[in-house]
């Protein structure tokens, strides 16, 4: 006995319809390469692109006409795609780093995570800075929020702070963001 698969797989619907899928009668051509662009009947825009040897493509299928363009429909992919790509490359994803450390922390300490601050701003990243409390120190509140708000002004040069410390929990924290020019 054949065991038969079933294609459980839709077809992947296209972004856009081109030559024979556009459903609609009439539609408004345009292109770098029409001399004459307008409302055309669906049949005189294909044979347009045919005789250009391109394709007709439907750009904006909720206008009234739907407009369509009459391009290389492969090279318009590709090109969307290497946009797409260069974007991407460009853009930067902001990382958030943390650094922690307790209310009865020592200034020595204290440096030490300030200049990995530094280096962490000055990279582009968030900081998190929190300060935990474990045990009975949950009573020392209010050293954790001047630790945390004298380590924020330390770092005035080269961020601030998205908002004030909250304390959620065992644990009083703070994010600094970097400052950019356009701040």
């Amino acid at each position: 006995m054949s065991k038969r698969r079933r294609n459980n797989f839709k077809k992947k619907e296209e972004e856009h319809r081109i030559n024979n899928r556009i459903r609609v009668a009439e539609v408004r051509v345009v292109g770098d390469n029409i001399d004459s662009p307008g409302i055309y009947s669906k049949g005189e825009a294909l044979s347009m692109a045919r005789d250009m040897e391109m394709d007709l493509v439907e750009i904006s299928p909720n206008a009234n006409p739907p407009v369509c363009k009459i391009i290389d429909y492969k090279k318009f992919l590709y090109d969307k795609k290497k946009k797409e790509k260069e974007l991407k490359k460009k853009s930067k994803k902001v990382q958030t780093k943390e650094i922690k450390f307790g209310p009865n922390t020592e200034e020595n300490d204290l440096s030490y995570r300030k200049d990995n601050a530094i280096k962490f701003l000055e990279k582009g990243n968030k900081v998190k800075v929190g300060v935990f409390f474990r045990g009975r120190q949950i009573t020392f509140k209010e050293r954790g929020e001047k630790l945390l708000l004298e380590f924020v002004q330390s770092l005035s040069d080269h961020g601030t702070a998205e908002n004030m410390p909250k304390l959620n929990g065992r644990k009083m924290e703070v994010i600094i963001k970097p400052i950019t020019d356009n701040d």
